[in-house]
């Protein structure tokens, strides 16, 4: 049963890391690059599947890697495993507490060819959570690699 679990956990966090690694290599600096406008419309666009299956994939990550915490016979694969739940679960957080109110601002932007004249591009801001969120992630995949080696 925890080989099982252990790889589940592997493939969640994987992918997890693996999401937030590409946007933050690849998709954040082509985000800069364009003209607020297009920045607006292009992130809107992106957003429609990461918001449904993200959550799903971290949450689900997160409450496998409890399980294994707790059932694990190996005390320090307990350990690797709860420190890298909490850090799951800190991606949760830091995307539904910093990164997801950021989103429903842009999205709430009717027309991003006239944008408010009190707009303030969350880019910057955005960025710094999204990198936080791909550090805790990547460091819950280590640990969760370990924890699988041991257990």
């Amino acid at each position: 049963m925890t080989e099982v679990l252990g790889t589940a956990v592997l493939l969640g966090s994987g992918v997890t890391a693996g999401v937030l690694f590409a946007v933050a290599l690849s998709v954040l600096p082509a985000l800069f690059a364009m003209e607020t406008g297009t920045y607006v419309y292009a992130h809107k666009l992106l957003g429609r599947n990461w918001d449904p299956t993200m959550p799903v994939v971290v949450l689900t990550s997160t409450l496998l890697t409890v399980v294994l915490a707790v059932i694990a016979d190996d005390s320090a694969a307990q350990v690797l495993f709860a420190v890298a739940a909490v850090l799951l679960l800190g991606v949760s957080a830091v995307s539904h507490l910093c990164n997801v109110p950021i989103n429903r601002r842009v999205k709430a932007v009717e027309n991003p060819d006239e944008l408010p004249t009190d707009w303030q591009d969350p880019r910057p801001l955005w960025r710094r959570w999204h990198l936080l969120r791909t550090w805790l992630a990547v460091i819950a995949l280590v640990l969760n690699a370990a924890a699988v080696t041991v257990i």
